[in-house]
């Protein structure tokens, strides 16, 4: 743990104040919690796509406040690093190393001293990386080979990674990136005094539009996102350095064809919105031959995203992609449905697909779908290809097998609703096809796929496979309960282990033993330790936890992961914290399927809820809280499913006898806040909660939240019943707030939190409002972090943790 002078010891006393606002001195939650959120976590493992090699790094368990607090520009949607001419980042890693999976010592990447690495990533061959560091002096592109990691080179300097990092070509020795123009000159200065007010207008359509955050605001914001977003294309190549410039403009994404010849270019353009993020701008999209002869194609141009419909998608083309399977060709799709999903036609969506010399007239139809287009997968035979779509009105997902210059209909693989976690099939493994894209990986007429198998007991990890000629599924091997173990990657077929079957590597670890990486092979009990990680918090092994059952009043079936502390002793009721984030379902039978495991490590790492697990509470994790019901209008009934579910959680708990039903706080973070300032409002269960990142007034969120797919003036009554803050007056148990002031989620706007204390003081109830100085919507830095849990424990010590002051003392009467 870094020196924290400025942080006071927990010991200081807590105190609920009513006046005026104040900044006060960050403080230190107890020591233990400090050691255990402040200890090393262990190396992040990054995989070569034929699975010989792992690329190790390092990184502190929390950023210095320092770092977070960097300056920072807000602009079209992005968090803009000027000083690095990149996305702002705090998640930097370290200490660079390459290993070989067969064994072998891992030898270090030499980077410059200090530098913080933002990024890395293989060649599709796994002979070449390339790693992205930031330095005092700006953003720079290293590269270098597996074999040799010590060898690194520096490729670029005044790299840009403002609207894109780099990507590979095909070849796997050159990498598309982008550099700051070398014209691009000083940075726009603010003006004194404004030339005029800034003015929007409407014509009259409708055009519902979400709450975005960190817009632009004034021509000068236009000004400086020019400056930063406009980049010059580079090629260069790893082995030498050889660089190839491709022009310089506004682009937001490229890409090369799969044969290396052609470049796809999306280039943003005026004018620019100041109520929509830079994705939504007016943009062209273009292919050009990256070798310069010739000129470029233009492919679509597309207008701002206005005038869109809740729910619903741009008309013309959008999502563009290579067809991996073949040198060069062009694949986007076309709403049939007028991008709205309230039309009734017959298919939704339809791809397109275009080849050289991509004369757009020329574009051919390829095949269509039901509902709307989610994406494409590639195999390596190029008349084969994989749709996935989704119905918005029964949260359907479907994929099918079409070959679409036969006149065989298409085969089904996957059919089920998006929340059915027991009926997942698993993600298709896909491998570096013949251009180096991904493509499914095949071994004659199997197709393997990987899943979480969700379980009634708790998720037990799978690979199985698939044949596409009967779509018959035969499972190869899956995870024993008691442990937890995912599949990593299905490697290639090589000479690495002695029984010559299908190798993978997987992720293994048990609530007392961390993650470690294993191979295995199909078929075989035995497997070979790839990593050996210690536990980096062994004091709290103590902590037992256990997946439990329940039902809530009508009937739908609960789950709750339910934490004792280490020093638990049984038949001792402890004070309750119950945690939970909201879900949405159209069904019973999907609402009480149960996620997760377990069987996980137990971690506490930054701003945990779990650190009540030390200071001597019982804790209901992951409570689910489903809101039932038809998408159109379930949120209608939101409040009494949520007092429901939280209810059905406090007597489980108190039945077992490890609860004190008298003495329950409850918590979330973001939709979970949402969710304790309701329960707050419209139950007596809880003595105090906790609410993090929050909206709490759903008139500032008027065109819709979370899946509510009506607007304020079409459902005025659920808005007003479902906004904790028009019913300020009702919540009477305390209630602490927190917020990072550079929140940039959508909805959770910083002064949601404000507006919500000033309401609950207004009406004369208890509450906290911590606001944390350049913290977005979650807490990065070490010093806010230790903040947070420091109020959060002296909240619950002080709301929640005391007995009831006699014994015919009730909860309502302390209130």
């Amino acid at each position: 743990m870094r020196p924290l002078p400025l942080l006071l010891p927990f010991v200081v006393p807590f105190v609920v104040t009513v006046s005026a606002a104040a900044q006060e001195p960050y403080r230190l939650p107890p020591a233990e919690v400090v050691d255990i959120v402040t200890a090393p976590p262990a190396p992040s493992v990054q995989l070569s796509p034929d699975g010989r090699w792992m690329m190790l790094s390092e990184r502190d368990a929390m950023p210095s406040l320092a770092d977070v607090s960097r300056r920072m520009l807000r602009l079209a949607g992005m968090r803009i690093d000027p000083a690095a001419d990149a996305r702002f980042s705090t998640g930097f890693a370290k200490n660079l190393a390459i290993r070989p999976t067969d064994g072998g010592d891992p030898l270090p990447v030499a980077l410059p001293d200090g530098a913080k690495v933002a990024g890395a990533s293989w060649s599709h061959d796994s002979s070449h990386f390339v790693v992205t560091v930031v330095t005092e002096a700006g953003s720079e592109l290293w590269g270098g080979t597996a074999d040799a990691p010590q060898e690194v080179r520096r490729l670029v300097e005044n790299l840009s990674t403002v609207t894109g990092g780099p990507t590979w070509l095909s070849d796997g020795v050159r990498v598309l990136c982008r550099r700051v123009p070398s014209e691009r000159g000083e940075e726009p200065p603010e003006p004194g005094l404004p030339s005029g007010p800034n003015v929007q207008s409407t014509s009259g359509e409708e055009s519902p539009t979400r709450t975005y955050q960190d817009l632009l605001a004034n021509p000068h914001d236009e000004a400086l996102f020019e400056h930063y977003a406009i980049s010059e294309l580079v090629l260069v190549a790893v082995d030498d350095g050889a660089t190839q410039t491709l022009g310089v403009g506004l682009t937001t994404q490229v890409s090369t064809s799969p044969d290396g010849r052609w470049l796809l270019e999306t280039r943003v353009h005026r004018p620019y919105s100041y109520l929509m993020p830079a994705y939504q701008f007016p943009h062209t999209v273009r292919v050009r031959p990256l070798d310069g002869e010739g000129q470029p194609m233009l492919i679509a141009e597309v207008p701002l995203a206005e005038n869109i419909p809740i729910g619903g998608v741009r008309t013309g083309p959008r999502s563009f992609t290579w067809k991996a399977s073949e040198p060069a060709t062009l694949m986007w799709a076309e709403a049939l449905d007028g991008g709205d999903p309230d039309q009734e036609v017959p298919h939704r969506d339809r791809w397109l697909a275009l080849g050289p010399p991509f004369e757009r007239e020329r574009a051919s139809e390829v095949l269509r779908v039901e509902h709307r287009a989610w994406g494409l997968t590639f195999l390596a035979d190029p008349a084969l290809v994989i749709t996935s779509e989704y119905d918005r009105d029964r949260r359907w997902v479907r994929s099918l097998l079409h070959e679409p210059r036969a006149a065989s209909s298409p085969k089904v693989l996957e059919d089920r609703s998006r929340n059915d976690r027991y009926g997942d099939p698993g993600r298709i493994v896909t491998e570096p096809g013949p251009f180096g894209r991904s493509v499914v990986r095949t071994d004659g007429p199997w197709i393997y796929r990987s899943g979480q198998g969700a379980t009634s007991q708790g998720s037990l990890p799978f690979l199985v496979r698939q044949n596409l000629e009967t779509l018959a599924s035969e499972e190869l091997w899956r995870c024993t309960p008691g442990s937890y173990e995912s599949v990593v990657a299905v490697l290639p077929v090589l000479p690495v282990l002695p029984g010559g079957g299908t190798a993978f590597l997987t992720r293994h670890e048990t609530p007392s033993s961390p993650p470690n990486y294993r191979r295995r092979e199909v078929g075989a009990e035995t497997f070979v330790a790839l990593t050996d990680f210690p536990d980096p918090t062994p004091q709290i092994r103590g902590i037992t936890k256990k997946l439990v059952h329940y039902e809530r009043a009508d009937g739908v079936p609960l789950s709750a992961t339910l934490y004792l502390p280490a020093n638990y002793e049984q038949g001792t009721r402890l004070p309750l914290a119950l945690w939970a984030y909201p879900r949405e379902f159209n069904d019973v039978r999907t609402a009480g399927q149960v996620g997760g495991s377990p069987w996980r490590f137990t971690r506490i790492a930054g701003s945990d809820h779990k650190v009540l697990l030390t200071q001597g509470y019982a804790l209901m994790d992951g409570a689910t809280m489903p809101i039932i019901g038809d998408p159109e209008t379930m949120n209608d009934t939101f409040r009494e499913q949520l007092v429901s579910s939280a209810a059905a959680a406090i007597a489980y708990a108190a039945d077992l006898g490890v609860a004190d039903p008298a003495r329950v706080g409850v918590g979330g973070h973001s939709y979970g806040a949402f969710m304790t300032a309701n329960l707050l409002a419209h139950s007596d269960l809880f003595r105090a909660g906790v609410a993090r990142s929050g909206a709490y007034n759903r008139t500032l969120t008027p065109f819709g939240f979370q899946s509510e797919r009506r607007t304020l003036w079409e459902a005025p009554e659920t808005y007003f019943a479902v906004s904790p803050f028009m019913h300020a007056h009702e919540i009477d148990a305390p209630m602490l707030m927190i917020h990072g002031e550079a929140d940039n989620n959508s909805g959770t706007f910083p002064v949601q939190s404000k507006r919500m204390f000033q309401a609950i003081k207004g009406n004369g109830g208890t509450a906290r409002l911590v606001m944390l100085p350049n913290e977005s919507h979650g807490y990065r830095a070490e010093e806010s972090v230790l903040h947070v849990l420091a109020e959060m424990i002296d909240w619950f010590d002080l709301h929640v943790k005391p007995p009831l002051r006699t014994v015919e003392a009730s909860f309502e009467e302390d209130r």
